[in-house]
Formats: structure tokens, C-alpha cells, sequence
């Protein structure tokens, strides 16, 4: 007698799970020939298997596993709405152009609005600012903390600002419930790139629930991954609406993939000068983009996201120990910190040499690099430098010290739930190999 479809889905998944464990056993340590990595995919079985029975429904679009995923993540942050997208840097994309949607009203953003960042950071968070024919006013960060403190970000709001779009630099929370208070006051937009920061929390609340608008990534590199993937988070109706829209072509229908006529008039609207009863499938409210991820990424982040606490204990362990290794050499780097009232799930561990260290960064990462130790400078540096933002349209607000010294001086490793405290233990070693050579 044939097999039924699910005697035979069940055969594959079975085999898939012992597939994992064979393909991806945990491999031994060796110091020196081993790489240290400063981030990776943590996954078993479940991952995979999870993967696989996606591809058999072979939906390839948003789906069941979509659908489960954005519940799930939504109800962990405490948010009534968050969205799949293909990743960190289109959810940033879609959270600040949301805020430039018709929908709003007279509380739209204009072309010529200013939006508060910082430039030392990841370009995506300042890219939707230019794209969106804004203006980017930058402000220093803080050594150690590396976020803007409030004072710096009080001094840059004038006539012209409107928003406040900042990460939570390597998941190390900034003073967001000040930030929220300052703009409800000024009647601005506040957006948390959480993009380094799922799991992290504030004065016992989720970094991601203080803005009007929050962002989160799924790059490998990430607290979860789905390999490539982000999500956009709200509390706000037409907010949410608006972002649903730009990422799915700027359709003003709301229907999942695969649904007709949710709305129960698709042929019965009136819509621009679109004749009446044009098919609302086809009408589009916004200038939009397709932002979407696939359900089979869905399905992974759905088994990636029941390990979320276990990854961020890891990583806040990773870092104690980091710290601990560190402090002996106070004289020559300035160690990270955490606001009071912060619980970081960090992202990685960055440290900035002093200036009378001795060596420079360059020469300590090349050391680290030639016994197979990653490091990774603080991203952009100071993104005014970069070649492609060199002739945008900008304010400073006081200058840029700080950040020319993290584009200097300034590296990281990794906290990432993979590092053991063997692959730790080495890599101090060989810091403590390097100093002793170097002074």
C-alpha cells in the first residue's frame, strides 16, 4: 500500500532532524587553527526541520508559518502589530517612510524635516533619512555607553525637527523612556532601531516598546536569525497600516497572500480617479515597495524565537566574562557600560584603546586576525567620513570628538551564543601575548 502524505512528510522530517545532527555536529576547539568567530547562526535540529516541512507546502510567498511567527514576536515584545520583512535595513526603510504616509495627515513627515541620529553606526539607520528627502542632524555619542545621552539630543532639536531615529548601539539600551518623554513633548516621531537590541531591556521594559516605531534585524549576526529578515514593530493602527502598504507594492489592500475580498467591497470602492468599482487588489495608496520575506524564513524564525531567552542569557554571560578578562588592562582601553537601570542582552563587546595604549587598533586586530580571532570596528566609524555621504545634506549639532575616536580607536568581539568560554580564555590569552610585546 502507498505511503499517504503524511506518513511520507513525517519520513522526511524524521530523517532531516538525524541529518542535522550528522551534518552539523559540534566540532572540537583548536587554539590557534579554530576560527573565534564574532557571530554565527546557533541552531539544531529543530531550525532545520522546521525549514524543510515549510518547503513542502512549497508556499513560497507569507504564509502559516508568517502568520505564527508575527504573533509570536509581537506578544513577546508586548506590541499589538509586527512585520515580516526581508530585513533589518528594509524595516528601517519602512518605519521612518510609514511616518511620511498621507494616512497621517498634517503629522506627516515633509521632505526638508529633520530627523535626530547619531553618525557613529550602522548606515541604515541614517539611509531612510536621505531617502526620504530628509534631513539627517547628527550628534556625538558617549564613550563607553557609545549611544547620544539626552543633553545631546535636547541641543539639536530646532524649528525644523521632527523625529528621533536611534539604535541601541551593540544592544546597549540608551535613556529611552527620556527620549520618549522628550518627544511627546516636542511633538516628534521617536523610532528604536532595535536592530542589535531584541531581548534587551530598560527600567524593566523591552528596548522596542518606548517608540512610536520600533525595528529589529535577523542577519545572522543577530539575537535570532532567519538568514536574512527583519521585522517592524508598532502600536499604532495607522501607523502599522501604512507600513503593510509600502512593503507590499503600496497596494491599499490588506488581504494575506492567497485572500479575496477581506474587505468585502473589492469591487465596489471608489479610489483616486480610478473608475468606480476598480479592482481594490490592484489600487495603490502609497508609493511602496515588495519588502516581504518568504514563509520558509518565517518557519525557522518561529523555532528561533523559543530560544530567544537562552540566547540572550548567553550573551550577557559572554560578556561578563569578556569583562572580566579586560579589566586587568584599564590603562590602555576604556571599558563598555550600561546606563543604571539597563539590562543589555549585548550584541558584542567593544572596547576603545586609549590614547597613550601604546599600539594602535589596527595593530591589535591584525595580531588577532593572523590566530584566526574576528573583530569588527564599530560599523560606519563616523559615516561623515564615508565616501558616500561626503556631499549629503546635514546638521551638526556640536561636534563629531567622540565619534572620530570610535572611527579610530574603537573594535569589538563577539557575545554571540556559539563563543564558549575556551574560545574566550584563548582570545584573552592572545591579547595578553600581544601587550606583552607591544609595552
Amino acid at each position: 500500500m502507498a505511503k499517504s502524505e503524511n506518513q511520507l512528510r513525517d519520513e522526511i522530517l524524521d530523517l532531516v532532524a538525524q541529518y542535522q545532527k550528522v551534518k552539523f555536529a559540534p566540532k572540537a576547539f583548536t587554539p590557534g587553527k579554530s576560527p573565534v568567530r564574532y557571530a554565527g547562526r546557533v541552531f539544531d535540529e529543530k531550525e532545520l526541520v522546521a525549514l524543510v516541512d515549510s518547503s513542502l507546502d512549497f508556499w513560497l510567498t507569507a504564509g502559516r508559518f508568517t502568520e505564527e511567527f508575527e504573533s509570536e514576536l509581537a506578544n513577546w515584545m508586548d506590541l499589538e502589530y509586527t512585520m515580516l520583512v526581508n530585513s533589518g535595513s528594509s524595516a528601517n526603510l519602512l518605519a521612518l517612510t510609514a511616518l511620511t504616509s498621507p494616512l497621517l495627515g498634517d503629522k506627516r513627515l515633509l521632505p526638508g524635516d529633520e530627523i535626530i541620529a547619531v553618525a557613529a553606526g550602522f548606515p541604515t539607520t541614517v539611509n531612510p533619512i536621505i531617502q526620504n528627502g530628509l534631513v539627517p542632524v547628527f550628534v556625538d555619542v558617549d564613550l563607553g555607553t557609545y549611544n547620544a545621552s539626552l543633553e545631546q539630543v535636547k541641543k539639536a532639536v530646532g524649528p525644523k525637527t521632527r523625529g528621533i531615529f536611534l539604535a541601541h548601539t551593540l544592544g546597549n539600551p540608551y535613556d529611552a523612556e527620556a527620549f520618549a518623554d522628550l518627544a511627546e513633548k516636542q511633538d516628534l516621531y521617536f523610532i528604536e532601531d532595535c536592530c542589535d537590541a531584541l531581548g534587551s531591556v530598560y527600567k524593566g521594559r523591552k528596548t522596542g516598546t518606548f517608540g512610536h516605531v520600533t525595528t529589529f534585524s535577523f542577519y545572522p549576526a543577530h539575537h535570532i536569525t532567519l538568514g536574512e529578515g527583519g521585522a517592524v514593530g508598532t502600536n499604532d493602527d495607522t501607523i502599522a497600516k501604512a507600513i503593510k502598504s509600502l512593503r507590499d507594492w503600496g497596494r491599499d489592500c490588506y488581504c494575506s497572500s492567497g485572500e479575496n475580498n477581506t474587505c468585502g467591497k473589492r469591487f465596489t470602492g471608489q479610489y483616486g480617479t480610478l473608475p468606480a468599482g476598480y479592482d481594490h487588489k490592484y489600487v495603490y495608496s502609497h508609493i511602496g515597495y515588495n519588502l516581504k520575506a518568504t514563509d520558509m524564513q518565517a518557519a525557522i524564525g518561529v523555532e528561533q524565537l523559543k530560544k530567544l531567552p537562552e540566547f540572550c542569557q548567553a550573551r550577557k554571560e559572554n560578556f561578563k566574562q569578556w569583562y572580566t578578562g579586560f579589566k586587568r588592562w584599564e590603562a590602555f582601553f576604556i571599558l563598555p557600560k550600561a546606563l543604571p537601570g539597563a539590562d543589555p542582552a549585548w550584541f558584542a563587546f567593544p572596547v576603545t584603546l586609549k590614547e597613550n595604549a601604546g599600539f594602535t587598533r589596527t595593530e591589535l586586530t591584525d595580531y588577532l586576525s593572523s590566530k584566526l580571532i574576528e573583530t569588527r570596528n564599530l560599523f560606519a566609524g563616523n559615516i561623515l567620513r564615508q565616501p558616500g555621504y561626503l556631499d549629503i545634506n546635514h546638521r551638526v549639532v556640536g561636534d563629531l570628538t567622540n565619534t572620530d575616536t570610535i572611527m579610530n580607536h574603537t573594535f569589538f568581539l563577539g557575545t554571540y551564543p556559539g563563543l564558549n568560554l575556551e574560545q574566550i580564555e584563548f582570545v584573552l590569552a592572545e591579547i595578553q601575548a600581544f601587550l606583552d610585546l607591544k609595552v
